[in-house]
Formats: structure tokens, sequence, C-alpha cells
């Protein structure tokens, strides 16, 4: 079963919010490429349209948008995504993960490009005290 970290960028605010997607939400996602526009429902946030921006596969290593595929490659980077050199002029060949997001990806990081009339927060809130209900049935 795959299971996402999303971290969703709000850009009116400007904070971010970690939600977990798992199931069939989150098989959705496979196949998605960098800068792609996803609805919100994806990502349980109904009426929301979201861009993806980037993420990390397991190892923590950056996704980056100019390589295509969801291929891990070693690429001779100068100052960019996966590499900030402390002197001018330094390159360094540095693990990078392709654009399309794929099951060895944990975290994918996305923007909001379209609103809706109610806040993440409190769309967030309502599907906390969901889980938590179900938690306590459980128990």
């Amino acid at each position: 079963m795959v299971e996402f970290k999303i971290v969703v960028n709000d850009t009116k605010t400007g904070k971010s919010h970690n939600i977990l997607v798992s199931g069939h939400h989150a098989n959705s996602l496979i196949g998605k490429k960098i800068n792609d526009e996803v609805d919100g429902i994806f990502v349980s946030l109904p009426g929301y349209k979201l861009q993806i921006t980037g993420g990390t596969d397991k190892n923590g290593f950056p996704m980056r948008k100019d390589l295509s595929g969801t291929i891990r490659r070693r690429l001779l980077l100068s100052e960019s995504l996966g590499f900030k050199p402390k002197d001018s002029g330094v390159r360094k060949k540095k693990s990078v993960r392709g654009n399309t997001i794929n099951q060895e990806v944990v975290q994918i990081n996305m923007k909001v490009v379209k609103h809706s009339s109610r806040p993440i927060e409190d769309i967030i809130k309502v599907e906390e005290k969901k889980e938590e209900g179900k938690k306590e049935e459980q128990e």
C-alpha cells in the first residue's frame, strides 16, 4: 500500500500543512509529474486545485523537474536544486530523483493554485476529528 506525506503550501497565508494520503487517493498520484495540477480531493482538500512542486524519495534524494522519468541518477550539478556550493564555480556529482511520482517517493510538495471558500485549517481539523473517533472505536 502506497502512502505519501503531502506538504501543501497555502500561498495566501504562507503556511504549510502536512497531510498523510494513502489508499486509492495515493495511487491516483502515481505517474503525475512536477508542475502537474491535481484536484484537491486526492489530498482531502475538496474545492482546491494544487500544483506539484517537488518531493523526495525514501532515501531523501530530491526530485528535479528537468530529469524525466522515475529513476535516480547521479548528475554533475552546479548551484541548483540538490546542491548548494560554498564557493562559486564548484560542481559536484549528486544523486537526484526524476520528475515523475512513483512508489519510492515518500514526500510530495504542493502549492495551492485555486482556493476554496473554506480555509485549509478548518478542513484539516475536521479530518483529524474523524480519525480520532475511528481510533477510539477500535480500542
